[in-house]
């Protein structure tokens, strides 16, 4: 098709078509000739551009005054609303008086002023805030250095870069030239970008740090784990502008940080839309790497742009951990999120229901709610000019593939602020944000006669505990205060009934449901148990009152997803107790390590669910708890000089803890600034034997890393290591 029946076609309703590609582009005529030259005038004799420099080294100030110098990308990477130099030369000294020229940018194929992708960058004597525009600091024989200023609410993207000249009969223009490309990304250190983020430690963190932790396990065994973001990496940022462009992303949006964030919120999964990464949850990942295996995003994003298909495959902290690139890499701050105990709830009605059988046991026909061990999800720091003033600062995002949400598949951004206060009323997606940290969890008996008894009513199980990871360091930063107020506070009361008000339902009223305090408490704890070994559950039963009583318990312990989705039941018992009065009474089980583990699931994860009926009273007593249980690590040992430019040996070891011979085992490394992620197959590893890996590295970037590395094998997974190492600069000569 041509280019003109191409434009014609979208006639009578608009004009070009959708301008939707950064990658996508169309040269500028190099000459706009509007009258007849005359004979003898030639156009050379007027001013010409013979070269342009953009200053664009590491080194150079414009890369260490944009705080871009990190980006291992030859090209010039400016943030918007901040002055950048670049010096023309011309093939005669400049006259103002006489000379008239300006600099353009350009992206996309069908550039219009009027959407943000022509930009036309005037001399002006001073620069103004908010505005475009180019003066001249210093003029030196042909030579013009320039001091441009970008708006704070530019288009995010690669553009393509243009000098054009004033002649009385047209404009004469350079020519295109890749190596003038310009990046103009999100600015959180400028007031008037929409990401400005007013402490220097946290854009450091949120912004220019490369490496973090996702927080995981259970909230009583709390586990963490480095994941390599490499926002920096080569290629990372070009990616990151190739995911808009598979999302079809209007360019005149992308300075909106309120439409990148849900734009990269649907693309990072790829339920709907050919995004970056499939996520399974079956424990079954044929012709794919497992979610436990990825020690960073490079890997996961450079895939999907060498083969253009999704990646095989992700959990919720996969997706986290690679929103949390994409996002850092435009330059919106950003962090990811532990949820503790999170609801997923598919009609976000704040209630969580458990039906019990009337012996206790759970009935898993009726069950159809699930309560993940933990979430993650991120928040991206913005204004939202869109809602009310006081709604700006973190907004919660999700790319895990969960609920629909105007057709397709993302979450947010949610403002945090209005998710505490009850203001789901509030675009996008608050309702089921709330209903994650907030739901109730309710154990309603089905009686054999079809109808239901409410028997308990647990208002703190959802939300436990929202972490993220602490400023400057590895530890854990409390944020569960952000989200909701304290149970029993009258904000905390308030905030829900202002849910209410705005639509989230709540079918059962259980504040009237809730029954009297029985006279006795049961409770149970379970050891801390090491991959492979047994342990030991203890149930403790107190009897508060002067009376005698007796009690039929019900054990059911599960093999789990993390979902809190049970995969199988591998032990369960029924025994009865009497309790004495003013009495303690513990009754032990021990669980043999051949009962979970031919049937464990790669996050090692056993449910414990106890019931227990009062015969005398006919009171239920509901407790139910995960663990995690302890798996070994990989060591890394590192000899040699830890120098920038020098080789240092890397050394990864995994000793197998099982009976069994572990077979098909990939072991992973990854190291941002020392190494580029790979990984390599071991056919097997029998039990106890201990297996190395040495790799030769030479770190190119200084300061405090890490090195990371992950284990994966048939019946073996979320094993990991890592090893903090300090690189020295390359002594000067």
């Amino acid at each position: 098709m041509s280019e003109t029946s191409r434009i014609s076609s979208f006639g009578g309703r608009r004009a070009v078509p959708p301008n939707n590609s950064n990658a996508e582009e169309d040269d500028l005529p190099t000459e706009e000739i509007h009258s007849l030259v005359p004979r003898g005038v030639n156009m050379e004799d007027f001013l010409n551009v013979t070269n342009v420099h953009l200053f664009k080294e590491r080194w150079d100030t414009n890369k260490v005054d944009h705080h871009t110098d990190k980006y291992d990308n030859n090209k010039l990477i400016v943030r918007r609303g901040q002055p950048f130099y670049m010096q023309i030369d011309f093939n005669r000294p400049y006259g103002p008086s006489r000379d008239l020229f300006r600099v353009e940018y350009v992206i996309g194929r069908y550039p219009q002023e009027n959407k943000g992708t022509y930009i036309p960058v005037p001399i002006v004597p001073e620069l103004q805030s908010g505005k475009w525009g180019a003066k001249v600091v210093m003029r030196e024989d042909n030579s013009v250095r320039l001091s441009v200023q970008s708006s704070p609410e530019c288009i995010v993207g690669k553009f393509r870069m243009y000098v054009a000249v004033w002649t009385p009969y047209g404009i004469l223009r350079t020519r295109r030239n890749p190596e003038t490309d310009t990046y103009i990304l999100f600015n959180p250190w400028c007031e008037d970008d929409a990401v400005y983020l007013d402490d220097e430690k946290e854009r450091e963190e949120y912004v220019l740090n490369d490496i973090g932790v996702i927080f995981y396990g259970e909230v009583n065994d709390i586990k963490t784990r480095s994941w390599s973001y490499g926002q920096f990496e080569d290629g990372i940022l070009d990616i990151c502008l190739y995911v808009m462009d598979r999302a079809q992303m209007d360019l005149s949006g992308r300075g909106n940080p309120i439409k990148v964030s849900r734009v990269g919120s649907a693309m990072v999964n790829a339920k709907d839309d050919e995004g970056v990464v499939v996520g399974s949850w079956d424990n079954v990942y044929a012709y794919g790497v497992p979610p436990s295996a990825w020690t960073g995003s490079v890997d996961i994003l450079l895939e999907y742009r060498s083969s253009e298909n999704p990646v095989r495959y992700g959990q919720c902290w996969v997706f986290a951990g690679v929103f949390n690139t994409f996002l850092r890499c435009l330059g919106i701050p950003a962090r990811v999120v532990t949820n503790y105990f999170s609801a997923h709830d598919n009609d976000a009605n704040l209630q969580m229901d458990i039906f019990l059988e009337e012996d206790g046991n759970v009935n898993s026909k009726l069950t159809k709610d699930s309560v993940w061990n933990y979430h993650c999800w991120n928040e991206a720091w913005m204004t939202r000019p869109d809602l009310p003033v006081g709604f700006g600062g973190w907004q919660a995002v999700d790319s895990t593939p969960q609920e629909n949400s105007d057709g397709m598949f993302r979450c947010g951004p949610a403002s945090v602020q209005a998710i505490k206060h009850g203001h789901v009323c509030f675009q996008f997606d608050a309702p089921f944000v709330f209903a994650e940290v907030n739901s109730d969890l309710i154990y309603i008996t089905a009686k054999k006669d079809g109808t239901h008894v409410v028997e308990a009513v647990d208002t703190t199980h959802i939300g436990k505990l929202i972490v993220t990871k602490q400023i400057g360091g590895d530890g854990m930063k409390d944020i569960t205060d952000s989200y909701k107020f304290q149970e029993g506070q009258k904000e905390e009361r308030l905030a829900l009934e202002t849910a209410l008000m705005y639509g989230v339902k709540k079918p059962f009223n259980t504040e009237g449901l809730i029954k009297s305090r029985s006279n006795v408490d049961m409770d149970f704890e379970v050891e801390n148990a090491v991959l492979g070994q047994d342990l030991k559950l203890t149930i403790t039963f107190q009897n508060k009152s002067h009376r005698r009583y007796t009690t039929t318990a019900y054990l059911s312990a599960n093999i789990i997803f993390y979902t809190g989705v049970s995969k199988a039941e591998f032990k369960k018992e029924t025994f009865s107790l009497m309790l004495e009065p003013l009495s303690v009474k513990k009754e032990e089980v021990q669980i043999r390590a051949g009962e979970y583990l031919g049937q464990l699931l790669e996050q090692a994860s056993l449910h414990f669910f106890v019931t227990a009926r009062v015969n005398e009273t006919k009171d239920v007593l509901v407790k139910q708890k995960s663990i995690v249980l302890i798996i070994p690590e990989v060591i890394i040992k590192v000899r040699g000089a830890q120098v920038v430019g020098s080789d240092m040996i890397v050394t990864v070891e995994f000793t197998n803890p099982l009976k069994t011979t572990l077979q098909n085992v990939w072991i992973y490394l990854d190291g941002p600034g020392i190494t580029r992620p790979m990984r390599k197959m071991f056919r097997e590893i029998l039990p106890n034997s201990t297996v190395q890996w040495e790799e030769v590295c030479r770190p190119w970037v200084s300061g405090p890393r890490k090195l990371i590395a992950s284990m994966s094998s048939d019946s073996l997974r979320h094993v990991y290591g890592e090893l903090d190492v300090q690189i020295q600069r390359q002594p000067s000569m």
